[in-house]
């Protein structure tokens, strides 16, 4: 299977968008992960995209997640590691991990949302910084000028406001 066919299978069996953006993010650390290792990137990669192929399914029965996406997966013909690793990333299970495959998708499965939680976070953080130090700007420059705050002076104030915010 080929990312592109992983990934229109993904959409099909998931509707909840965050989860979606979820296996995304898992699919690109796993992908730099494999990088780092010196494993396949294309293995890697597709263990991250399907590793909650049904999670939807199984939301209401925790107990049944990963086993039925492993088995659905399995039945697609895709490779025994990535079905593996699939199985055993639901600690629920008590599945041991025993390949480098199982236990880096154990490990960032959980993290990938905290990640996205601190991207977004600081993303915002800079944002409201660069509105702060822009309007600072702007009423500098409205005493220093004597007069309106022309465009010009709105856009210098948020040129020097992302500047200062990145210091």
């Amino acid at each position: 299977m080929i990312r592109e066919e992983a990934l229109s299978l993904v959409k099909a069996k998931i509707q909840n968008q965050n989860l979606v953006k979820h296996c995304l993010a898992v699919e690109a650390i796993m992908k730099a992960m494999a990088e780092h290792l010196k494993q396949d990137q294309e293995i890697w990669g597709l263990t991250g995209l399907l590793h909650d192929i049904d999670y939807e399914e199984t939301k209401n029965k925790p107990e049944e997640h990963s086993l039925r996406g492993s088995a659905m997966l399995s039945e697609l013909g895709l490779a025994d590691e990535i079905v593996q690793a699939v199985k055993v990333h639901n600690e629920r299970h008590g599945l041991a991990r025993e390949s480098l495959l199982d236990k880096v998708l154990y490990a960032v499965d959980p993290t990938s949302s905290g990640v996205s939680g601190i991207l977004l976070f600081y993303g915002s953080f800079f944002l409201a910084l660069v509105g702060t130090l822009a309007l600072f700007g702007i009423i500098v420059r409205k005493f220093l000028f004597r007069e309106e705050p022309h465009f010009v002076h709105v856009a210098i104030a948020f040129r020097q406001s992302i500047l200062f915010s990145l210091l």
